[in-house]
Order: C-alpha cells, then sequence, then structure tokens
C-alpha cells in the first residue's frame, strides 16, 4: 500500500484554496469552507490514532459508546440549516438517524457480514461511521428543501415529497453511475490495498445498499415526524384562530 506524506497531502490545499476563492468572488464568503477543512484534517488525524486504541479494545460498550456520540452529532450537523423549532429537529432527526441508520447497520452486522463478535471495532466503527454520515446528508438535504418549499407555499405534503426526491438525488445519482464513471471509494481503497477487484466488488454493492437504505430510511421517518409536526401547528392555529399559515 502506498503511504502518502503529509507534505503531499498538502497539494490537495490548492484546489482547496481555489474553491474557497471563487467561493468569496461569487457570495462574499468562503470562512465556513476553510473552518470545515481545517476540522476536517484535524479530526481525520486525531480518528487515525484514536482509532488504533479503539480496534485493540475488547468489549461492546466502547463500540456502542462511539456508535452512540456518531448519532448524536449526526443529528447535531444534519438540522443546522433549520430556521424554527430546532431542538424538535434535532430529536427527530435523532430518532431518524438511530431508527434508519440503526436497523440497517443491524442487518449489516448480523445478518450481511455474520461478524464474531458483533461488535469488532475494526468492522463495526468504519461502517457506522459511512451509515449515519450518509444518513445525516440525506436528512440536511430533506430538511432544507422541507422548509425552502414550504416558504414557498407549497402544502405539507407538497413539501414532503419535494424534500424527499432532493435527499435521494445524490444516491440515485452514485448508483447509476458507479461502475460507469466512478469506482467508489471502499472498492478503490481495496484494490489498492491489494484486494481482488471482484472481491472488492462485493463489498462495494454492501456498502451501497447500506447507504441508501439508511439514507432513505432515516428520510422517511425525519418527514413523516415534520410533516406530522407541521400538520399539528395548522391544526392549532386554526383553533386559535388564526388561520393555517
Amino acid at each position: 500500500m502506498i503511504e502518502v506524506s503529509l507534505w503531499r497531502l498538502a497539494l490537495l490545499l490548492i484546489p482547496l484554496v481555489m474553491v474557497g476563492w471563487v467561493s468569496f468572488r461569487w457570495v462574499g464568503k468562503s470562512g465556513e469552507l476553510v473552518v470545515a477543512t481545517g476540522r476536517m484534517v484535524v479530526q481525520l488525524l486525531l480518528v487515525g490514532y484514536v482509532l488504533m486504541w479503539l480496534f485493540q479494545v475488547d468489549g461492546p460498550w466502547v463500540t456502542l459508546g462511539v456508535v452512540g456520540f456518531m448519532i448524536l452529532v449526526s443529528s447535531w450537523i444534519a438540522v443546522r440549516t433549520v430556521k424554527s423549532m430546532k431542538g424538535k429537529a434535532f430529536v427527530d432527526a435523532v430518532m431518524a438517524i438511530l431508527i434508519g441508520g440503526g436497523s440497517v447497520f443491524t442487518l449489516v452486522l448480523f445478518g450481511v457480514l455474520g461478524l464474531d463478535p458483533w461488535y469488532e471495532p475494526r468492522y463495526a466503527i468504519p461502517l457506522a461511521g459511512m451509515i449515519f454520515a450518509n444518513a445525516m446528508t440525506a436528512v440536511t438535504l430533506s430538511a432544507e428543501r422541507f422548509d425552502a418549499e414550504r416558504e414557498g407555499g407549497k402544502d405539507v405534503l407538497g413539501a414532503r415529497n419535494s424534500a424527499w426526491n432532493a435527499a435521494l438525488i445524490p444516491q440515485v445519482n452514485s448508483f447509476l453511475a458507479v461502475g460507469l464513471v466512478s469506482i467508489p471509494g471502499m472498492m478503490t481503497g481495496q484494490i489498492i490495498a491489494g484486494a481482488e477487484p471482484h472481491h472488492a466488488a462485493h463489498y462495494q454493492i454492501m456498502v451501497m445498499g447500506m447507504i441508501f437504505g439508511s439514507a432513505g430510511l432515516a428520510v422517511a421517518i425525519f418527514l413523516s415526524r415534520m410533516v406530522r409536526d407541521a400538520e399539528g401547528k395548522a391544526t392549532l392555529r386554526k383553533r386559535m384562530g388564526f388561520g393555517a399559515d
């Protein structure tokens, strides 16, 4: 496996700086990109050392603790664009990511991989990261689109449907492009590490299936709760004599 030194990694700052410059010129800000890039570098360097320790721990509680932490953080990030009732949206996101992502995570550990022990950190933690991160992104897209559609005057169910379609665009695009346009991350990493391409393809199918399934289920749960909250709010306003909107 080819080792990549830090100074070679630094070369990738060139396109990132270019993207930041375009963002500043077009929308007058690039601070979020700078912060996100800095956090990405620091967090990944740190997690590399943390995982070295976690992989040596024998017991389910560490794995469960890491998974719980992932769910809470991903839920908080997922609703950062929500403008009103953020606390309620956070609870909805926790439930959506926990149930949607957790059910797929359980299926992969016990059904697809059949891990023994099931909490093996070397497998469970990276898989959990992929599942909950993608569920988080899908929930973010659905929340933002739902709010935008409602602000634009669309009814609750129409906003839900538009948000559902928007949230799943990245997953559908990746399904359509895989093997034709892209060789995805896990498959590429395994091939570089020396695995047979057809074995790597099996793992990639598993990864893409679990990502799509967890994202779709999380969005379905989240939007269902958003619709229920919006309809409940409209009913309350009617009873108080303010109208539906």
